[in-house]
């Protein structure tokens, strides 16, 4: 009787910031500053006190925080983030490569080279 509903592993309910924009808070300061800045800490829980930075969430206590941190949601988002992949690695997947090594010299521009 109709179809059932399709199940998604991440709800748009939950969106959470994508695993490039949390390497860039971990790797810049002033990036996840201009995040935090653009929320207004009366909206956010615990006054925006406790904030998780790999899981981009905020906690309503300290206690909530460190119970987070030993979770396994958590860990398994440090685990995707120290596995962010490039696009140097991705190339390398596909066997395109920026780098082809030092350039060869055909046998007939040596003969004239030499001339």
């Amino acid at each position: 009787m109709g179809y059932p509903a399709k199940r998604t592993k991440t709800k748009t309910r939950r969106y959470l910031r994508d695993i490039d924009q949390v390497k860039a808070d971990l790797t810049s300061p002033r990036h996840l500053e201009l995040h935090k800045e653009s929320k207004a800490p009366e909206d956010l829980p615990g006054l925006g006190r406790h904030y998780c930075i790999a899981c981009a969430k905020w906690f309503e206590t300290d206690v909530s925080l460190v119970q987070h941190n030993s979770g396994k949601p958590h860990k398994r988002r440090l685990k995707d983030i120290r596995n962010v992949f490039t696009h140097v690695d991705a190339n390398a997947a596909s066997n395109l490569r920026i780098d082809n090594g030092p350039k060869r010299i055909a046998k007939s521009e040596e003969v004239e080279m030499a001339m």
